[in-house]
Order: structure tokens, then sequence, then C-alpha cells
């Protein structure tokens, strides 16, 4: 099977590289927001897309780090098109700001990759919501809700069918018995962080094949996982 390192239907395997994948794409006309993207697979999506021509826009919490990754890839990829802007996913004031910055450059968005998460012991963000599922689901909920009709119209005027990519994992699968526990979301009796991931990325690939559902019918903006 493709996830023990043989080839699945697309002709990629679990050791394909993101460049192997992307070989011969021309992403030039292409405009994408990759969260997270400061470190881990955010870094090396956002170095390949750059690679093919996408202008990538890098939403981290760490301004800073962005920049310095950013830099990096500029030194491997010169002409790469990057801006780094401000996003706390963790935050729903973060959020908002971002989205309506985004809105206010006029910039086009054809792929939409939620990509950040993090792993944590129990702790609530700042709205008072427990970090994994404020951070890994709601915030990346709240973010795609703000930004689709940026996407449908960036679709609509470029003839090009947008993309939105919820980063999933197989920590769906290790959570609460009862699944999602959304009258204990912020309950720490019995709370564990490992099953608390697993709620959040649970709650993700629902959230993802939802709006894939209700986008389906439009043509215009598709979910993979």
């Amino acid at each position: 099977m493709w996830f023990f390192g043989s080839k699945g239907p697309s002709g990629f395997s679990s050791s394909s590289t993101a460049e192997e994948v992307t070989q011969g794409i021309d992403g030039s006309a292409l405009t994408a927001i990759v969260t997270g993207a400061s470190s881990g697979i955010g870094v090396e999506t956002t170095r390949v897309l750059a690679l093919r021509g996408v202008l990538v826009v890098m939403a981290v919490r760490n301004v800073d780090a962005g920049r310095n990754v950013k830099e990096a890839i500029l030194k491997e990829i010169p002409g790469a098109k990057i801006d780094v802007m401000e996003l706390d996913l963790s935050s729903m004031a973060s959020i908002r700001k971002f989205a309506s910055q985004y809105q206010s450059s006029n910039l086009p968005l054809n792929l939409l990759i939620n990509n950040a998460g993090v792993v944590t012991p129990f702790m609530l963000s700042h709205d008072g919501i427990e970090l994994h599922f404020a951070t890994n689901y709601l915030g990346p909920f709240l973010l795609t809700d703000l930004l689709l009709e940026t996407m449908k119209k960036t679709a609509r005027e470029s003839n090009i069918e947008g993309r939105i990519v919820n980063v999933s994992s197989i920590g769906h699968r290790f959570t609460y018995s009862e699944g999602i526990r959304f009258d204990k979301i912020n309950d720490d009796s019995g709370y564990s962080s490992w099953y608390a991931y697993g709620q959040s990325k649970l709650a993700t690939i629902l959230h993802a094949k939802e709006l894939s559902r209700r986008l389906k019918v439009r043509n215009t903006v598709k979910t993979p996982l």
C-alpha cells in the first residue's frame, strides 16, 4: 500500500518528495497562503510552491522566524515570490485581522493550505478554548470561512479551480471514546494531550468533508485533505 512505500493511484507514494510530485507544474499564475510556514512541513511546502513560481504568503505566529525562512528560500531560489504575514490561529482576533489585511491587499487566492497545528499540555487559548481545538480546528475553520469569498472570486475571474488543503494526521484515529467531546472541550478532568490532538484532527477532517460537499455543486473550490 502507498503508506508502505508502494505507489498509489496517483503514481506517488509516501516516500515521494514535494519536488517530485510537482515536477513540471507552472504555478506562476497562482497565489497561496500557507499557515505554520516557519517550521516543519510548512517550510517545505512554501519552498516547493515558490520553486514552482507560486506567490506564497507565509502566515506565521512568529514573524521573525518566518522572515528567516523566507531569506533562506531566497538564497536557494532568488526569484521566489514570498510575503510574510502575522497569524496566530489560537486567537480569533488575530485571524480576523489577518483576513482583513489580506483582503485589503487585493491579492487573489488560489490555494489555502491549513497546515499549522500544535501538540501541547492542557492550556486555554486567548479566547478561553482548549488550545488543540482552538488552533488545529476552530482557527482554520474561521480563517477558511473568512477567505472563502476571496477564493471563489479568484476562481471565477481566473477560471482556475481553487484548493483548500487541510493537513490531516493519522492522529484522528486516536481520540476520546466518544469522538469529539463537544460538551467537555475545556474540561481538564480525564484530559489527554494525545486524545485532544486526535479530537482536533478528527474535527478538521469532518470540516473538510462537509465543506467539500457544500462546494461541490459550485465547481469553484475543492477541499482535499
